[in-house]
């Protein structure tokens, strides 16, 4: 039995060659269909330079399976996701390592209803068959069907459902697709908006699909790869900007002087937004940083209800609680419509009419929220013993704290700042957040004093 490290906690990702390759990606297939087996599943890719060749061998592993498979082409996660609960079939795989290396590939799963197939769901125990290796003989006559299918209408389709044409003001935006997945997407958002006769000219970089990522890999989260979504701002007098990873499910934006915004005060916005048209609603988000979107979901007539991070934790919780929205501070952001997935183009179609209806800036929008709630981001370190350092910076605190969460690693409240201590689920590092009560010094002092803990 060989160990396959491409599994991740929450899905496949691995260095080309030697920890994802075709004959892995065969076998992922094959262990996907027996332990689900389903009859239908459709799969696609993004535009990375073996995304073709490992969906190829996918599929024929699932079709040795015994399931049809349904080709949606090049796809970023959500047309997955939406193909999956659309089409109301077994399960869905795209092919995609998103914002990882260029080196790198991997896949994300769901099952029918594009539910998660994550550590604790179903992706150990496919692991576990794909490292056997011994799959039953394949029949000619049992092999399950291929086609290529097109869900790009029906998809745009239901992403109009999100906001109301009438609501639209003439605006600016520029749209970084960063090369990767996006594009096809927003040319067909563009001919919808000219359709409905919405007023919104769309500026396009690096909007090319390109395996070669000759812009660099699409990872807005890293300030190295904004600069090119500020310049433009700059130079067409956008009023928003928005820039995509590579498999498109989180967007990130940016204000009309190009400044980035943390992806904390979009939640809060988007909150707001549907609490405006869902009185009552519960939403979800993590508790890395909390005080804002409590806040603001509180003052909008809703219910906050604090999740463990990740997609499959939040995704549960926002079935269990029957959610409107939930959203994290990583740029994902979920949602009951679109079977409580993931998405990264809703967000974007939702905040831009948001600046129609309120006739704000982005920038005027956050910038209180940003005085009221100053956060530090998140500050990843790297650590022989993570678990130790987590233990060290409790004792320091725990005893002048006001509350105590566990919720996801430790949070710690005070009267006037807080903080999120959590290891990763991928690597020897912890992430701290910080923030507090309208106080910025505040917040930076109790940042670099944790710091200084955690290094010393």
């Amino acid at each position: 039995m060989s160990n396959l490290s491409c599994f991740k906690a929450y899905d496949i990702r691995g260095r080309l060659g030697d920890e994802l390759n075709e004959d892995i990606a065969y076998r992922i297939g094959r262990a996907y269909g027996e332990y689900l087996n389903p009859q239908t599943v459709v799969v696609g890719g993004d535009v990375r330079l073996t995304s073709e060749s490992l969906k190829s061998a996918l599929a024929e592993g699932l079709r040795d399976s015994g399931c049809n498979v349904l080709d949606i082409g090049l796809s970023g996660t959500e047309e997955i996701y939406f193909a999956t609960f659309h089409l109301g079939i077994d399960g869905g795989i795209e092919v995609t390592a998103s914002h990882n290396p260029l080196d790198y590939n991997g896949m994300k799963l769901v099952k029918a209803g594009a539910r998660p197939i994550s550590g604790d769901s179903g992706l150990r125990d496919i692991q576990r068959l794909a490292e056997r290796n011994q799959f039953l003989p394949v029949k000619d006559d049992c092999r399950g069907s291929y086609n290529k299918i097109s869900i790009l209408d029906a998809y745009i389709k239901h992403l109009s459902l999100y906001f109301n044409p009438e609501n639209f003001v003439s605006k600016r935006l520029v749209i970084n697709s960063g090369n990767g997945a996006a594009g096809h997407v927003i040319d067909a958002i563009e001919l919808c908006f000219q359709r409905l006769s919405i007023p919104i000219d769309i500026i396009k970089i690096h909007h090319e699909a390109d395996g070669e990522f000759p812009n660099g890999i699409p990872n807005p989260l890293l300030p190295e790869c904004r600069q090119d979504t500020t310049n433009a701002i700059l130079k067409y007098n956008a009023d928003m900007g928005i820039a995509f990873d590579g498999d498109f499910d989180r967007c990130f934006f940016f204000d009309e002087n190009g400044s980035f915004i943390e992806g904390y005060y979009i939640v809060g916005l988007l909150a707001e937004a549907f609490l405006q048209k869902n009185s009552g609603a519960k939403i979800i988000h993590d508790p890395r940083l909390t005080w804002n979107t409590i806040d603001t979901v509180y003052k909008a007539g809703g219910i906050p209800v604090l999740s463990k991070t990740g997609h499959a934790f939040i995704k549960e919780k926002m079935r269990t609680e029957d959610a409107v929205y939930g959203g994290e501070m990583s740029a994902h952001h979920y949602f009951r419509d679109f079977a409580y997935c993931d998405s990264g183009m809703i967000p974007w179609l939702l905040v831009t009419e948001l600046l129609c209806v309120k006739r704000k800036t982005l920038g005027e929008l956050v910038c209180e929220r940003m005085l009221a709630y100053p956060a530090s981001g998140e500050i990843n370190c790297k650590l022989s013993d993570p678990g130790k350092s987590i233990s060290i910076i409790r004792a320091a605190f725990e005893n002048e704290a006001l509350h105590l969460d566990e919720t996801d690693g430790i949070s710690l409240e005070f009267e006037e700042w807080r903080f999120n201590l959590r290891t990763s689920n991928t690597e020897p590092v912890v992430r701290l957040n910080v923030e507090s009560r309208g106080n910025i010094e505040l917040m930076k002092q109790k940042t670099e004093l944790i710091l200084s803990l955690l290094l010393q």
